[in-house]
């Protein structure tokens, strides 16, 4: 069978459905049957006919989704911890949550490129159009009253006429800069290599540091309720944050300072993961047995407020487009009127 590519809504939809059959009782091979007969997808549904004949076969479920080529070594590894130590359900969830949260970072940060991308390209049409068509049409006005376009004017008039030769070499352009960001985000690969150019250009500083932050509470979260050991966890959840080299990194110095003694929560403060008000909190779960639920509702928190962020940043530069294009019409309106109101008073 031909590897199937899952979308993170995919996944995340695959593993809820998956946790709430296990709830209602249902074994995995019958909820994977199930699945697969109310699916309308037909390859959909032979991906999850090819999971149950695997387990019909003897083999586990991680081996199963290992077998489809669909889902990463490191998912699959935990599923198989989590079998092993009885805790599918909650990894189920937390799967879940963990690409749902995935998938509306994923469409924030398009949103955040997107929107502004469009508003930029309508003002700059915007613009092209005023310099090469509305400028000419005053300049015949100002020859007929026997005058021309000087100064500020005569320059972007000047512009305008040379814009205007060059028409077509612009509209491939503005073309492209349409066409090519929708192929990047359709294509699963070219999607993926743009993501990784963008946390190497950005790092793990600002947003992207609040964005790198809530992925690893959301991979910690999953390590936590699958029943993995303590000292484990951080392990399992720096696979998770493989494709993020400064983010990566920081995981590395964290689980040197595990080793070197430090407690979790400690370790997680010194490299900047999660505030002290969160660690204090986490220490006080885990000593109480509840972790991973406290390290669910962290994970939750973190991923709203680098959301939050993200938004804000994109609400900031919306008006500041607004009003720098603004501020270039008014300019090259400027400068062509007031000469025809002396022009027209003169008369």
């Amino acid at each position: 069978m031909k590897k199937i590519e899952l979308t993170n809504s995919a996944n995340s939809d695959f593993f809820n459905k998956l946790g709430l059959l296990i709830t209602s009782g249902v074994t995995l091979c019958d909820g994977l049957l199930i699945l697969a007969d109310e699916e309308t997808d037909k390859t959909y549904s032979a991906f999850l006919k090819q999971i149950y004949e695997s387990m019909d076969q003897g083999g586990s479920f991680a081996d199963a989704l290992a077998l489809t080529g669909a889902f990463p070594k490191h998912i699959t590894g935990l599923i198989s911890v989590s079998e092993q130590v009885g805790h599918l359900e909650e990894t189920f969830y937390s799967l879940s949550r963990y690409y749902d949260n995935k998938e509306k970072m994923s469409r924030s940060i398009r949103n955040s490129l997107t929107y502004p991308s469009i508003l930029l390209l309508v003002m700059l049409i915007v613009i092209v159009v005023l310099l090469t068509k509305v400028l000419p049409i005053f300049q015949d006005v100002y020859a007929s009253l026997g005058g021309s376009l000087t100064g500020i004017a005569g320059g972007l008039l000047e512009f305008g006429r040379i814009l205007n030769q060059s028409l077509p070499i612009i509209s491939i352009v503005l073309g492209a800069a349409v066409i090519i960001p929708c192929v990047i985000f359709l294509i699963p690969a070219t999607s993926q290599a743009t993501k990784n150019l963008f946390s190497k250009l950005f790092g793990d500083k600002g947003i992207q540091k609040k964005l790198n932050n809530a992925r690893f509470a959301d991979a910690l979260s999953i390590a936590f309720s699958s029943g993995i050991p303590l000292d484990e966890c951080i392990d399992h959840a720096a696979e998770l944050l493989k494709d993020n080299k400064p983010a990566y990194q920081r995981i590395c110095k964290c689980k040197e300072l595990i080793e070197e003694g430090y407690e979790l929560t400690d370790a997680l403060f010194r490299c900047k993961f999660l505030s002290r008000s969160s660690c204090n909190l986490l220490a006080v779960a885990i000593r109480a047995g509840r972790g991973d639920t406290v390290m669910a509702q962290i994970a939750a928190r973190m991923s709203d407020e680098a959301q939050d962020c993200l938004e804000n940043a994109v609400s900031k530069i919306e008006p500041a487009l607004v009003i720098i294009t603004s501020f270039i019409v008014g300019i090259i309106l400027l400068s062509v009127m007031l000469p025809l109101i002396n022009i027209m008073k003169a008369i």
